[in-house]
């Protein structure tokens, strides 16, 4: 297995995020983390990245226990804002090759040409959506066997966003990477998906193949989505 989740249990406080999960995401597939927001879906995707350690259970990736140490394994890109706001995307990119030894130089000029973004711009003069796209460009630059997008698509407008699934499609390499996507943005992701898992109140309450959604039950993500919350007695 290329990540491991076993009886993973997260609080901040009094407050449960996760609740005694066990998921193990397979090497070559690309995974929808589905749920709104507070569902319990950043907190896995920080545990991988060992952001934060459970109170209990285990978290591994390819079999090595989670601790800091794990960011040479795994790509993350995060909701928030990781710029420093007087670099140009370029100096960004510089900076980033001098962190990581798997970051790829000239693939990242290449998907910001492909992003139609300019090295020479500053970020503090970049749009939301031009820094979702620099975010991304940055993510998919490095060579890893775990990528890790949380909500990718918030805040941006339809032309963005299918300008990243389209990127996702190309770079992404379905031989070697687990990709994770934690969105409650469905309708984007779904033509990429090939496994989904619905998440709620830190429980996983449903998990599914895409394919046989589509061709067993007639069902797109969003529908099955909807039905596992009914049947949970949750409101969507």
């Amino acid at each position: 297995m290329s990540i491991e989740l076993n009886g993973v249990t997260k609080r901040y406080g009094a407050e449960k995020a996760l609740n005694d999960v066990t998921f193990h995401f397979k090497p070559g597939k690309i995974y929808g983390l589905l749920g709104p927001n507070g569902s319990g879906k950043s907190t896995t995707l920080k545990l991988i990245t060992g952001l934060v350690y459970p109170n209990s259970g285990t978290v591994s990736v390819l079999k090595e226990t989670v601790t800091r140490r794990i960011s040479k394994n795994v790509a993350y890109l995060t909701e928030l804002d990781m710029f420093y706001d007087s670099f140009t995307s370029g100096k960004m990119i510089d900076f980033y090759d001098t962190q990581f030894p798997d970051f790829d130089r000239e693939k990242a000029f290449k998907l910001l040409q492909e992003m139609e973004l300019s090295p020479d711009k500053k970020i503090k003069q970049l749009s939301k959506g031009n820094r979702g796209r620099l975010k991304l460009v940055l993510t998919l630059a490095r060579d890893v066997p775990v990528v890790l997008l949380d909500e990718p698509f918030s805040g941006l407008d339809p032309m963005v966003r299918d300008s990243i699934v389209r990127s996702l499609l190309t770079n992404i390499n379905f031989e070697k990477q687990t990709v994770i996507i934690a969105t409650h943005e469905i309708d984007e992701i779904e033509p990429i998906m090939d496994e989904v898992i619905a998440i709620y109140n830190g429980d996983i309450i449903g998990h599914e193949n895409v394919e046989v959604l589509r061709e067993e039950q007639g069902l797109s993500v969003l529908e099955w989505f909807k039905l596992t919350m009914v049947n949970q007695g949750k409101a969507v």
